[in-house]
């Protein structure tokens, strides 16, 4: 009997806070709220197969670019660094 113990009190405990939620309205608003999300997502326009591709590339670049600059940078600064000390 013990070992059933601790999981009954658990669900009642869980069945007290769904309870609590349910009479707040909790569960209404969050219904509210998905079917909202919906509807925008609806309004929404959503890029084409070849937009997408071509956004996906110039973050590729974009990220590439970014990368070697930052290296440059690091390698420049550590020279400097070396000469000095």
């Amino acid at each position: 009997m013990k070992d059933y113990l601790w999981p009954v009190i658990l669900i009642v405990f869980a069945m007290g806070v769904f309870t609590y939620f349910w009479r707040q309205g909790a569960f209404l608003r969050l219904s509210a709220y998905w079917n909202e999300t919906m509807e925008e997502l609806k309004k929404c326009t959503w890029p084409t197969w070849e937009e997408l591709q071509g956004s996906t590339v110039v973050v590729i670049v974009s990220v590439a670019l970014l990368g070697i600059f930052t290296v440059g940078v690091d390698l420049l600064v550590a020279s400097i660094i070396r000469i000095i000390v």
